[in-house]
């Protein structure tokens, strides 16, 4: 649900093997400069070589290590993964792939893993191959409890995207959205890829709008336990609840700044609709905007020294921004009837909204932070509460081209979007930063 709706309504380790660092990244960047070629990336089996007898379940482990390590190549925006062709398998009557069989399929880099189980425990060695000169370029290894063989199969392709172009691997960051149970809408959180889901409030209640701090470790939302729309905080770790807002109408729309020390959201305690930044207990630093219009949607840039928001103030909403001392008003969007809902990019140069098309359909556009290249992102279904992720290279969003509400992610262009929750009623995404 659109927040200007709600408010009308009541509202590395890395060891270099024949190449440095920056000579493995200057080869990816190469691939992508200029118009955009993802990096293709071949990922093979995981194989045991260990040498004592191991059960069924260890051999399912590591079947499921390489699945999980495939999947977060294949969604990083930058890769591709190249499949393992199998009809070229047969027609060359080839039993085991080399370097050069997967640079014929296509691939530049190849991912090998090998496995053994210490004692209670599940230790992957990861190698990384450059296949146009057949080199080793990059290794490592990883021991966890057999557990979390999951998270362990994250960190191996975190640290493929980090010897490759030198940031941070996304795959162990959280997302945490509202879904419906029963009558009432309840906070919860999951991995990025919708695993481990977990309900974090049970107030039996209306409970929307989560947004990460910083540190990843509470959560604010806006919640009706108390009547009226208020601001609260949930511990990611305990689920404990505390209620930081008391003020008479609406309370709503809580963004946590870059540093974590202050929250901008919507307030109507002054008979209107308007942005203010709190400090973390709830307590007023400033009013923002004055105005007769509805203002809603706050967000911050990433250096916290501007915050977009949507107004009705010309009659339709659109997105404005403004210094984050609330000087400085300009209007952003142009294109589009109705703009609601804006986030945005981690590298604050773009921002996506909610826009309603010619169609009456709800979309996701993007536009330069200049103003420019408007652009839509989605064609199928109510799609709305975009969010970016913490690499600036993904969207995470609701939309309802398969059930009344399910959670997707794309890629910073639209392409490659993916279900991510199959339960419906499912909403107000948000994605939590890198751990």
């Amino acid at each position: 649900m659109l927040m200007l709706r709600t408010i009308l309504v009541a509202l590395t380790f890395f060891t270099a093997l024949g190449a440095s660092a920056q000579d493995v990244r200057d080869v990816h960047l190469g691939t992508i400069k200029g118009q955009f070629r993802a990096t293709p990336i071949g990922v093979e089996d995981t194989r045991y070589i260990g040498t004592r007898y191991i059960a069924r379940e260890d051999s399912s482990l590591m079947r499921w290590v390489t699945i999980i390590v495939q999947h977060d190549v294949d969604f990083y925006a930058d890769f591709e993964l190249v499949p393992l062709d199998s009809f070229y398998l047969r027609t060359y009557e080839i039993s085991e792939i080399d370097l050069l069989g997967w640079r014929r399929l296509g691939a530049d880099y190849v991912v090998k893993l090998d496995a053994e189980f210490p004692g209670s425990n599940l230790r992957v060695f990861w190698r990384l191959y450059y296949t146009p000169n057949q080199t080793q370029v990059a290794r490592g290894n990883l021991e966890y409890k057999r557990q979390f063989w999951r998270e362990l199969a994250h960190d191996v392709a975190n640290e493929i995207v980090h010897n490759l172009t030198g940031e941070r691997g996304i795959f162990r960051t959280r997302i945490a959205y509202a879904k419906k149970t029963g009558t009432a809408k309840e906070i919860y959180i999951a991995d990025y890829d919708g695993a481990n889901e977990r309900q974090l409030t049970n107030t039996g209640t209306i409970n929307i709008s989560p947004a990460f701090a910083p540190d990843g470790e509470t959560i604010y939302f806006t919640s009706y336990q108390d009547g009226d729309p208020q601001l609260f905080r949930v511990s990611v770790r305990s689920g404990e609840t505390t209620k930081i807002s008391s003020f008479p109408g609406i309370a709503a729309a809580p963004t946590v700044s870059p540093d974590g020390r202050k929250i901008a959201c919507v307030l109507s305690k002054d008979g209107n609709s308007e942005l203010y930044v709190l400090d973390l207990e709830g307590r007023v630093i400033k009013r923002l905007t004055r105005h007769n219009a509805i203002d809603s949607s706050p967000t911050w840039s990433p250096d916290g020294r501007m915050i977009a928001f949507s107004s009705d103030r010309t009659g339709a909403p659109q997105i404005y921004v403004m210094d984050s001392d609330g000087l400085g008003v300009r209007r952003l969007t142009y294109a589009g009837g109705y703009n609601d809902s804006p986030i945005w990019s981690q590298r604050g140069d773009r921002i996506t909204f909610v826009s309603r098309t010619k169609q009456g359909r709800f979309d996701l556009a993007s536009i330069d932070t200049t103003g420019i290249d408007y652009r839509i992102l989605t064609e199928v279904g109510h799609n709305e509460n975009p969010h970016f992720s913490p690499d600036g290279k993904h969207i995470v969003f609701s939309s309802t081209r398969l059930s009344e509400g399910d959670i997707y992610t794309m890629d910073l262009s639209g392409s490659n979007q993916r279900r991510v929750t199959r339960t419906g009623n499912c909403t107000n995404p948000t994605w939590g930063p890198i751990r």
